[in-house]
Formats: C-alpha cells, structure tokens, sequence
C-alpha cells in the first residue's frame, strides 16, 4: 500500500516506517519537525515537512502521492506539560488530527490507524486493563486521545472511515542494531532518562512518587520494545487493507515493572551505579498500569516478541552509546 506516516520521524512514527519498508509498502513520512528528527527517516523514504493544519499542502501529497492510508502518530505526548498548557494540547492533538480526518475524507482516503495511549484509562479499577474497561483520562494528554477516539467513532459511522486505534503502554528500546532510537527535547521517559545519567549526561535521576499503592511505592508500567509497537502498526494496516472492520487494540507486553525494578535493571546493564533521588508526585500519573493485549494477539496474532526488560534496556543503552547526543539536534 501507499502510506502516510504522520510523525514518521519521531520515535515509534520512525521504528514503525523501517517496519512498513521491510514488508514492502510504499511510505510517505509528513511530519512539521518540531520534535522529529530528518535523521530518523530511512535513507531513500521521502520526507514532506508540514503541519497537519495546513490541509492545502496536506491535500496536495495525499492526491498527488495517490496514499491508500494513513499512520496517524504526531501528537504533543508529554502528561505533565498537558496539565498546565491544555489549549496547546487540544490545538496540537484534538484539532490537528480534525483537519487531517476532514482531508483524508476530501481526498477519498478512507483508513487509518492511529496512535493512542494507555493514558485513556487513567486509574484502572484493576490490572491487566482490558480494551472494554472505563475510560478515565487523569491528564488532558489521554483525555485528546481519547476525543480522538470518539471522532473517530463518529467518522466511521457517518463517514465509512475504517481504522484501528492502537493503546500503547510504554514504549521503550531502539531498533535492534543501533540506527535509530529515542531522541526526545525535553525527554520525560523514564529508560532514556536512567541511560542519559548513566551516560554522566544528567547528575542524577528522580522518582516521581514513592508512597503509591504498590509492592516498594513507586509507579508500575508496562515496558514494551518500540519494535514490537511497529509490528503492531503493520499488522493493523494489512487487517484494514484486507476490509477488516474499525478495532482498538492494547499494545503492552502483559508484565508490570516499578521504577525501582527498572532502576536496578539499569544499573545492572550497564554497570554504572548513578545518584538516585526521590521527589513528590508528578499531576496525572496514576499509581499501576499493566495491558492485557489478548484481544490483539488473539485477532491480529500479534506477539511481543522483544519485550523482555532486559532486551529493551539493552538495545536502547547500545543507542544512547553510540548517539550520545542523540541525532545531533
């Protein structure tokens, strides 16, 4: 298929495009730049730089380039920015991907998956979070994911749109051999973080709430290879190319980590024991989250095949070494 890949140069938008490439689809990447990197793109992907709100110049790449659909992944993402700057947030995100949806209509493209977040579901009531559990966003971040959700709801109804909304728990590792990985300014993730100290980069690391309800009191995530996310897109890209109808699918590898445990796992790969401090609670961050993904895996047959926390803190230290500054940005 022709495919557009909104935010294909950023991390998982970049990871998913090397994916698309190898099982032989034919990629745009659309992105404004403004977090993204040019050296994240494949050599010989073409790359428009653009915003989504300019829907002339939008208009004009899905027409001319003849697109079939659409990876819908740029997005501001940061929880804790969301809390205190919503209106760029519902701008950059809620209308942004409004403007994209009405020229994918215009211009007769009708397929899309999309990138969301496990942040819909806020504090879940239990773990594992399954797919039909109540959505109750604590950040404006999950909260424009989650209106995005419903518009696309609403254009699939009205508007025969078919697409695959894809939760993501936490996204983390780098593409096995080192050519890309997570480069973001200001980085909020807690992996690139604990390697930037590592690296002596950064004097210390914090933890961001250590009275939670869990087994030592800090947050609980589930870790999943960036990887294994792009396999996820590509698969949900064949399901609608072969008319499969509109999905949402958890993306998590089912194992929960505390900060704690990835701290110590970290410090163990990469045999660097860095200044750890403890700090208050960060507005939005709810205390467990944990994925089933057996709807996707049952459906899709899609499997975390890299996810191992030891694995993705590997391949993302073998690219913090070798790009101590990133992409040079």
């Amino acid at each position: 298929m022709k495919v557009m890949v909104t935010g294909g140069a950023g991390y998982i938008g970049s990871h998913t495009v090397c994916q698309l490439t190898q099982e032989g689809h034919e990629v745009i990447v659309y992105d404004n730049l403004s977090k993204g990197h040019k050296k994240a793109v494949p050599e010989g992907i073409e790359l428009v730089e653009g915003d989504l709100r300019d829907t002339l110049l939008l208009a004009e790449i899905l027409r001319k380039q003849q697109i079939e659909a659409v990876v819908h992944f740029a997005a501001d993402s940061l929880v804790g920015e969301s809390m205190t700057q919503p209106s760029k947030y519902y701008h950059n995100n809620v209308v942004a991907t409004l403007a994209l949806l009405d020229t994918m209509r215009d211009c007769g493209v009708d397929k899309i998956v999309f990138s969301s977040t496990a942040a819909v579901y806020g504090e879940p009531d239990s773990s594992p979070i399954c797919e039909d559990m109540p959505t109750r966003p604590t950040s404006v971040y999950g909260r424009t994911k989650l209106v995005i959700e419903g518009i696309l709801a609403d254009f699939s109804m009205a508007y025969g749109l078919k697409y695959v909304s894809l939760r993501y728990f936490n996204a983390a590792g780098a593409l096995l051999g080192g050519q890309i990985g997570e480069d973001h300014s200001p980085e909020s993730h807690l992996i690139p973080l604990l390697l930037q100290t590592a690296l002596g980069k950064r004097a210390s690391i914090s933890i961001y709430g250590t009275d939670y309800n869990t087994k030592d009191g800090t947050c609980i995530r589930d870790y999943i290879h960036v990887t294994d996310l792009a396999d996820a897109h590509v698969l949900a890209l064949g399901h609608l190319a072969e008319g499969g109808q509109s999905r949402v699918y958890n993306l998590g590898s089912e194992n929960g980590f505390s900060v704690r445990e990835v701290i110590e796992q970290t410090k163990l790969i990469t045999g660097i024991d860095f200044k750890v401090e403890e700090a208050e609670r960060r507005a939005g961050d709810p205390g467990v989250l944990i994925a089933s993904a057996a709807k996707i895996r049952s459906e899709l047959g899609w499997q975390p095949v890299r996810s191992d926390l030891s694995a993705i803190i590997s391949s993302a230290w073998q690219w913090h070494q070798s790009h101590p500054k990133g992409y040079g940005k």
